[in-house]
């Protein structure tokens, strides 16, 4: 069932991103050659007037192929007031700039949805999912120890810890087992050593197990956003998307600002495994996921990065300005650049997935 939910996650979201591209190419008089869900060999196909739709092998992607994308590309004089690269540049740009905004299309349709049912949508104080403690319950373990309100545990036994629930997982692993922890208190940094208390617990075969447990709580500080009718829906629909689209954007200027561990960013090994998580709490759950991811996508597709439809706007921005188009040997040497940074990252979040979920997966396996 993980496959089975992950294959829907992703295929909604490339679903909606290639539909945006190919519904502002088809109302801008732009012909479509082909519209694929998926990357590589073709598993399935049918030609519908003069688009070719596709189903193919490698589903963490999709594309749209509109007549002239490509450089060099060979078109008869009778097709080029339909062919993409003869467009004035602001239909070149609504087209790419389509995709990410169906992905948003997406994410209010779901809250909407939710909304109108009226579920409460939450976005979380970027703040409360971090190792900051709120508080410490008394004749517990972190307050023998000496933790406070306000500390933030930055590493346990040498490990740095970022992320309230990968901690809380390592405190849940060692029951009676000593752990150092790394506590910033104010400006200082601290050494602290707590044990967990051993709790009794159930796992999810419904078996007795013992789990550890320090005591201390996470701020759950969030913006509850609510509907009282079906008709107020679609605006409290739009003000979510709008504060989840400000949440995403405080990440990236974390991230590169180095406020936020790097190692925090997940890929698609992270989502298959949260997407099934996810559905295994339910629909609402499921879908919020969902939403949120299509966010994330619309956010980080937008970056001006060559490559990404970010990078597209860039070079139409610039062909405006000019009135002419960059060389293509310039365009074409910025986006081998784009592609290289876009390789690294696909490495790193592979790295950061298998350091986060296949190793832990692999040790627990060899220890039973």
């Amino acid at each position: 069932m993980t496959i089975l939910w992950a294959v829907v996650l992703f295929g909604l979201l490339i679903f909606f991103h290639e539909l945006g591209h190919f519904i502002l190419a088809k109302l801008v008089g732009v012909k479509v050659l082909k519209f694929s869900l998926g990357f590589g060999p073709k598993i399935i196909g049918r030609k519908i007037g003069d688009t070719e739709y596709v189903i193919s092998a490698i589903p963490l992607g999709g594309y749209v192929k509109p007549l002239g994308e490509e450089a060099g590309e060979e078109i008869e004089e009778e097709e080029k007031k339909r062919a993409f690269n003869y467009q004035p540049v602001w239909k070149r740009m609504a087209i790419v700039v389509a995709g990410p905004v169906f992905n948003l299309v997406l994410a209010f349709l779901i809250f909407t949805v939710f909304l109108g049912m009226k579920l409460p949508v939450a976005i979380p104080d970027l703040d409360s999912i971090t190792t900051t403690i709120d508080n410490v319950m008394e004749d517990s373990p972190a307050g023998a120890a000496g933790l406070q309100s306000d500390d933030t545990i930055v590493s346990i036994n040498g490990t740095s810890v970022h992320e309230w629930n990968a901690m809380a997982e390592i405190f849940s692993e060692s029951p009676g087992k000593e752990l150092k922890l790394k506590v910033r208190r104010g400006e200082n940094l601290i050494d602290i050593t707590v044990t967990p208390k051993p709790t009794k617990a159930r796992n999810e075969k419904g078996e007795d197990i013992l789990i550890g447990r320090i005591g201390i709580s996470k701020k759950m500080d969030a913006k509850v956003i609510e509907s009282s009718s079906i008709l107020t829906a679609p605006l409290k629909g739009i003000e979510a998307v709008y504060e989840w689209c400000v949440l995403t954007l405080e990440v990236v200027v974390r991230l590169f600002s180095g406020a936020l561990s790097a190692k925090q960013i997940g890929g698609p090994i992270l989502i298959v495994d949260a997407a099934a998580k996810a559905a295994s709490v339910g629909a609402f759950t499921y879908f919020n996921f969902i939403a949120i991811i299509s966010i994330n996508l619309a956010i980080l597709n937008l970056l001006p990065v060559p490559v990404l439809d970010g990078g597209h706007v860039v070079f139409l921005s610039i062909e405006a300005l000019r009135g002419r188009p960059l060389n293509e040997k310039i365009m074409a040497g910025a986006n081998k650049v784009g592609m290289a940074l876009l390789l690294l990252l696909i490495t790193f979040v592979f790295y950061n997935d298998i350091m986060r979920i296949i190793v832990p997966w692999v040790q627990k396996t060899l220890n039973q």
